[in-house]
C-alpha cells in the first residue's frame, strides 16, 4: 500500500508520453528514446519509498533524470555515429494518428504517443544532430519545453547563464538552416506531384519539383541497399530515383505523414521498406531523406 506522499503507479507512468517527446527531440532515435524513459523508471523504483517522499514533484525529477541520460547518451552516440555505416538520418516517426513508443509487437500504448509538431520535422532533428550535446539539451528543455535557464543549469551542469548562450548558440543554427515556410497544403501538394513523377518514371516533372542544388541522403544502416553518399543536384536524383523505381519490382509507393510533414513510405509485398522525408523551399524540393533502415522502421511496420 502507498503512503499519501507516495505516487501512485498510475500518477508515475502518466509522465510516460512527456518522457518520450522530450528524449526523442534530445535522441533523435524513438529506440533509444524508449531505453532513456526505461532506465528512468527504474531509477525511480530503485529508491527506497523515503527518498521517493521527499521527492517534490515526481513528475520534474522524471524529466531531470532522462534529459541526464540523453546527456551522457548523446555524448556516446556521436562515437557510435562515426563507426555507423553510410549515413545517420534521425529515426522517421508516423502521422500523429497512429500509436508509437512501443516495441514491434507490443500492444500499442496512448501514452506512448509522440507529439508531433515542427519541433519533430526531419529538417530540425537534422539540424540538432549538428549541435554539442548541451547546446541540443538547452535548446530543447528551454525553447521547446519551457524550463527555466535555472531548471536547465541543474540538468547540464552549467550555470543558468552559460545555458542561456548555449541556447541561444543553437537558436541561431536553427535559424540560419531554415528557409521561408512553404504552407502545408503547397508542400503536401508538391510531395504529391513528385510521387506521382517518380511512379511515371518522368524524368523531366522530377526536375521540375527539384531545386537544382537538391541533395538526397540515404540511410541503410548497412542493413538496406542505400547510397553511400548524399546525391547532389536535382537531375542526378531523378535519374536515381527513376532507376531505383526500375530495379524495385512491386514498389508500392504512398502518401503519409512523416514527422508531422507530407512524405512518401515505399512498401513491398506489404512490409515498409523505405519513409522519405522531404524539405522544401518555395516551390522546390531542396532535401529529400530517405530511411530505409529497417531497424528505424518498425514504427511503420503496424499497418
Amino acid at each position: 500500500m502507498t503512503s499519501p506522499a507516495d505516487p501512485s503507479l498510475a500518477e508515475i507512468m502518466s509522465e510516460r508520453r512527456q518522457l518520450i517527446n522530450v528524449a526523442y527531440r534530445l535522441l533523435g532515435s524513438l529506440a533509444e528514446a524508449e531505453d532513456a524513459v526505461q532506465e528512468t523508471y527504474a531509477r525511480w523504483y530503485a529508491l527506497t519509498t523515503r527518498q521517493r517522499d521527499e521527492i517534490e514533484s515526481p513528475g520534474a525529477w522524471l524529466t531531470t533524470v532522462t534529459s541526464r541520460i540523453c546527456l551522457d547518451q548523446l555524448t556516446s552516440a556521436r562515437a557510435r555515429r562515426e563507426r555507423y555505416v553510410g549515413q545517420w538520418i534521425p529515426e522517421p516517426l508516423p502521422e500523429p494518428a497512429e500509436w508509437v513508443g512501443t516495441r514491434a509487437g507490443a500492444p500499442a500504448d496512448p501514452a506512448d504517443r509522440v507529439t508531433l509538431d515542427e519541433s519533430v520535422s526531419m529538417a530540425f532533428l537534422v539540424v540538432l544532430e549538428s549541435m554539442t550535446p548541451a547546446e541540443r539539451v538547452a535548446f530543447i528543455l528551454h525553447d521547446v519545453f519551457r524550463y527555466s535557464f535555472a531548471e536547465v543549469a541543474e540538468i547540464v551542469g552549467r550555470t543558468p547563464a552559460a545555458c542561456r548562450q548555449l541556447a541561444s548558440s543553437a537558436r541561431r543554427r536553427i535559424r540560419a538552416s531554415q528557409a521561408p515556410a512553404t504552407p502545408t497544403a503547397q508542400r503536401a501538394g508538391i510531395v504529391r506531384d513528385f510521387k506521382q513523377a517518380w511512379e511515371a518514371k518522368d524524368i523531366d516533372a522530377l526536375i521540375g519539383l527539384l531545386d537544382p542544388d537538391a541533395t538526397a541522403i540515404a540511410d541503410g544502416g548497412g542493413l538496406a541497399n542505400a547510397v553511400a553518399r548524399p546525391v547532389e543536384g536535382g537531375e542526378q536524383i531523378a535519374s536515381a530515383c527513376v532507376d531505383l523505381i526500375g530495379r524495385t519490382p512491386g514498389l508500392r509507393i504512398q502518401e503519409r505523414t512523416v514527422n508531422g510533414q507530407p512524405g512518401l513510405v515505399g512498401q513491398q509485398d506489404g512490409v515498409t521498406v523505405a519513409v522519405l522525408a522531404f524539405d522544401i523551399a518555395g516551390d522546390r524540393i531542396k532535401q529529400i531523406w530517405a530511411i530505409l533502415n529497417p531497424e528505424k522502421l518498425r514504427p511503420w511496420m503496424t499497418d
